[in-house]
């Protein structure tokens, strides 16, 4: 398990990763038509334009996108036949891989109250569903903030819905809050957003 930049062969497994947690994450709160909007084919293929963009030709050196994986080894050799003792003989050859099972994206806030050489925004923080509870929220964010120390920022801020509870949870627990800003988005009924940040000076 781990954390690296993303690399342009990551784009179908974090485009996949990201509608996979918006379909079971934001169910609960945000209506189905605006969600499926959000995650049905079309979209995707949105997205993965998008990803392909962010990975290859970020607007600046500031803006990155890391992903969370995990090894897989797969074999690559049939299992022998039965060895001594009527015992499997081992694999020959074995190949290991990573699968992505989360992203987090970071650039140079664009708030109008925030200043930008000093204030970053984390735009993306996505666990696989299948692979939460494993820690790789915490270490994609802590991930994050040293890239972003490295770059000289001293507080870094989040959008984050409102009805949002594990994610807000998450954050709070890591010493993120509130700043009082907020925002309301039309999505058939009024869905509010809340702005939280951090000190990491």
């Amino acid at each position: 398990m781990g954390v690296r930049p993303a690399r342009l062969e990551d784009v179908d497994a974090v485009t996949s990763t990201q509608i996979r947690a918006w379909k079971q994450g934001y169910r609960e709160f945000l209506p189905p038509g605006p969600l499926e909007q959000m995650t049905g084919a079309a979209a995707e293929k949105m997205w993965r334009r998008q990803w392909d963009e962010a990975i290859l030709s970020p607007p600046s050196p500031r803006h990155r996108v890391l992903v969370a994986v995990e090894r897989v080894v797969m074999d690559t050799d049939h299992w022998s036949a039965l060895g001594p003792g009527g015992i499997l003989a081992p694999p020959s050859h074995e190949r290991a891989s990573d699968r992505v099972v989360g992203l987090a994206s970071h650039g140079p806030a664009e708030d109008p109250d925030l200043h930008p050489a000093t204030t970053a925004e984390l735009l993306t923080l996505l666990v696989d569903p299948n692979h939460i509870r494993r820690g790789h929220g915490s270490r994609l964010l802590n991930a994050t903030v040293d890239h972003l120390r490295e770059d000289g920022y001293s507080a870094v801020v989040t959008w984050v819905f409102a009805d949002n509870h594990p994610m807000l949870g998450f954050l709070e627990s890591a010493g993120w809050g509130e700043d009082m800003a907020e925002r309301v988005l039309d999505m058939g009924r009024p869905i509010r957003m809340i702005r939280l940040g951090t000190d990491i000076s």
